[in-house]
């Protein structure tokens, strides 16, 4: 919530956190399609209705920053949504985030542990998820793809040895059953879909959503065009869309043969290779070792050369940090390639060769996640 002046507002949102229909609040760091960027809500897009949800005037865009006023620290972020839990009575509070520089995010979890103090969930947003709002140039080359971005969240909450006391959710075109099996058997704890639901009740991409001249009266506020919205049909198609994905994912999940989809492991799915060879994903992908980024023993390098560049007052790069990590390395003839079946070194020109680039070796078969108890 915000005042006048579009900074938060702890009375206003302590007023609304504790509505029961609130079960949870996400701090919105950046959204997948345009990470770095705010938002526009135009004027005429503008109801009373909303305006009264959003505390904001009617007649004049609404302007949403790309950076919040209440903190602009790993250590002020995590001291803000320990305010924001005490406001809400003790609710979940967790972020969002599209992965750009490693060692930011890194630098939020050294303030986790300095503070001991953590989220109760993470969303990661892959770059690859949209809005018809994004600016073009945003969406296809600004921020790290869903897959790779959760694989660095999840292997540095591991290797910092604290994975168990976050959830994490994953979003960014996750539109089947199969998309949901992928992303769980690598790690994550649920997630989130949009794209898929929104083609259900009648998106056809036309890039117009901040124009309110949607043409199938899916994101306009104009009355004539929401005519041709007609909800009953579309509530009926989005709830089948929903129940038969979720039909289809426990379909897969059988047929693997298990009972739970937390059940699923990296080593349950293959890819096939551009060179034809057949790789698990517990093969293909790299998985750190519980607790091994607070001794600098990752076996992928990168890892701990990232690591040391996070401070927890700054979310810019200790650069000094490096460049010792670095020398004491080379003195202790240290390698600092992450080891694979095929070579060693690490190509800076790709960031994907943080997850997938090389086929890295050891912790295969475990993304340090509990199962659910069983009924037996």
């Amino acid at each position: 919530m915000r005042d006048n002046d579009g900074n938060f507002d702890p009375q206003s949102f302590a007023e609304k956190a504790v509505d029961p229909q609130v079960k949870m609040i996400e701090i919105k760091l950046s959204q997948g399609a345009k990470p770095g960027k705010g938002g526009v809500l135009p004027s005429s897009k503008i109801t009373q209705e909303i305006a009264d949800t959003r505390q904001v005037p009617t007649g004049q865009d609404c302007i949403s920053p790309s950076s919040h006023t209440a903190f602009s620290t790993p250590r002020e972020l995590v001291a803000f949504w320990q305010q924001l839990r005490e406001l809400s009575g003790g609710k979940p509070v967790g972020f969002k985030l599209c992965i750009g520089q490693p060692w930011q995010f890194m630098a939020i979890v050294k303030a986790m542990i300095e503070t001991d103090n953590y989220p109760d969930f993470i969303v990661i947003d892959g770059a690859e998820g949209g809005t018809g709002a994004a600016p073009v140039e945003f969406m296809d080359n600004v921020g790290m793809p869903m897959v790779e971005g959760f694989l660095l969240v999840h292997n540095t909450l591991v290797g910092a040895g604290i994975r168990d006391k976050i959830k994490l959710g994953v979003s960014g075109k996750i539109v089947s059953g199969f998309d949901i099996a992928r992303m769980i058997a690598l790690g994550a704890d649920w997630c989130n879909s949009a794209r898929g639901f929104m083609f259900a009740v009648g998106c056809i991409q036309s890039r117009s959503c901040h124009t309110n001249t949607c043409p199938t009266g899916v994101a306009t506020q104009d009355p004539y065009r929401q005519k041709a919205l007609d909800v009953p049909s579309k509530a009926e198609r989005v709830a089948s869309f929903h129940k038969n994905t979720l039909k289809s994912l426990a379909s897969i999940v059988g047929a693997v043969g298990l009972q739970h989809p937390s059940q699923l492991q990296p080593y349950h799915i293959a890819r096939r290779l551009d060179d034809g060879q057949i790789k698990l994903l517990s093969k293909f992908f790299y998985f750190t070792d519980k607790g091994a980024l607070l001794d600098h023993s990752a076996r992928a390098d990168v890892f701990n050369q990232m690591w040391v560049m996070a401070k927890p007052e700054s979310f810019l790069a200790n650069n000094d940090a490096l460049i010792a990590y670095n020398k004491d390395s080379r003195d202790k003839g240290k390698e600092t390639g992450a080891p694979t079946e095929h070579s060693a070194g690490y190509n800076s020109e790709h960031l994907t060769n943080l997850t997938d680039g090389g086929r890295l070796i050891g912790n295969v078969n475990n993304t340090i996640r509990d199962f659910p108890p069983t009924n037996d």
